[in-house]
């Protein structure tokens, strides 16, 4: 499967952003799909992760409450709705495609990989 993230881009502390990834190759709605995302100097970290049908859903810590994953199994999309941003969201993010039942949080785990989308949130 081929995955290609779009949405990112430059706010302030405080502002929003919708990230979407869009799946093509297989049937989109046969797989989990997560988010991960990458700051300078950091190892890639887990960041949402959506099961089949739209549940469950994971998130870390540093995120709950201000971000939503959902998905379209129609538009064969996944999306990252990101508020109240920080700058420590600030992260090039990616979106990857697991074949597993179950959402994974552990990037091993995932079988496809989109290009990264750049966050920058600053004032």
């Amino acid at each position: 499967v081929q995955l290609q993230a779009s949405g990112g881009g430059s706010v302030q502390p405080g502002g929003s952003l919708r990230l979407s990834c869009t799946a093509s190759g297989r049937t989109f709605s046969n797989y989990c799909m997560g988010w991960f995302r990458q700051a300078p100097g950091n190892e890639r970290e887990f960041v949402a992760a959506i099961g089949l049908g739209g549940a469950p859903k994971y998130y870390i810590n540093s995120v709950e409450g201000r971000f939503t994953i959902s998905r379209d199994d129609a538009k064969n999309t996944v999306y990252l709705q990101m508020d109240n941003l920080k700058p420590e969201d600030t992260a090039v993010y990616y979106c990857a495609a697991d074949l597993s039942p179950i959402p994974q949080g552990v990037e091993d785990e995932y079988d496809y990989w989109g290009h990264g989308t750049q966050v920058t949130v600053s004032s």
